[in-house]
């Protein structure tokens, strides 16, 4: 069964309401292509606003939550809260949330784990940063940070894996088609020796690191790119450009 290709829109701390209302307004009127999953995360306290105004084939995302229900916890979001509001979705693991926050790789799987017991779809999120790279050593880390996903994780129905080469994301850098296709392929032979082919065959990976209008069509022709996780670019109108990547082929 064909992967069906998604595109994420990660606002990061960006937007007010009247400009998430602009943007919400030009891909409610975007011509958005139907064979692609579309979900846009913006703040915790937009969230509602756009689920509220947003067309219906977009859904949308937290881009975090915490790995307990309720409790003394000041300035977390729990899982079951963003359930609670109509939010389907929520990426965990960003590369911002790794290195800013400290978060590990365990409280990432946690997190994970949490997540899909309340009932959300995850974009777990992994990636390399650049002198782990030049050291050779980008399997390894992103290996390791699956790893503790998937040791949490019993049915991955749900989740979506993000790659983010870190040194390419917000640099203008981007990683070749084919360095993402090797990283790509080499996380699906992962996941077939380490959970199980069927898993392997059917879990989406993104990639995400400076997509933009410009490249998105040539990455989309890689056979194991299933989507993207778009940063900056998805508060521009050319994130309309990127979701039609596909259909540019």
């Amino acid at each position: 069964m064909p992967r069906k290709f998604i595109v994420g829109g990660n606002f990061k701390l960006n937007g007010s309401q009247s400009s998430l209302k602009a943007l919400v307004e030009g891909l409610n009127q975007g011509d958005l292509d139907s064979n692609v999953e579309i979900v846009v995360s913006p703040p915790f306290v937009y969230l509602d606003q756009v689920r509220k105004s947003v067309r219906k084939d977009v859904a949308v995302a937290g881009q975090n939550c915490y790995a307990k229900a309720s409790g003394a916890y000041t300035g977390e979001v729990a899982a079951e809260m963003l359930k609670d509001l109509g939010i389907e979705w929520v990426i965990l693991g960003h590369s911002e949330r790794r290195e800013i926050f400290k978060e590990s790789d365990e409280e990432i799987g946690a997190k994970v784990a949490h997540a899909l017991k309340a009932g959300l779809k995850v974009m777990a999120c992994v990636g390399e940063k650049l002198e782990e790279r030049e050291t050779n050593k980008t399997t390894e880390v992103v290996f390791r940070q699956l790893a503790a996903i998937a040791k949490q994780v019993e049915d991955w129905t749900n989740v979506v894996i993000a790659y983010e080469p870190v040194w390419a994301i917000g640099t203008g850098k981007v990683a070749t088609p084919d360095q993402a296709q090797e990283v790509h392929k080499a996380i699906r032979g992962w996941l077939k020796e380490n959970v199980n082919a069927q898993v392997a065959e059917a879990t989406r990976i993104m990639y995400g690191g400076s997509v933009n209008g410009g490249n998105s069509a040539t990455l989309a022709q890689e056979e194991d790119i299933d989507g993207f996780l778009v940063g900056g670019a998805s508060l521009k109108p050319e994130f309309v450009t990127i979701c039609n990547a596909k259909a540019r082929m």
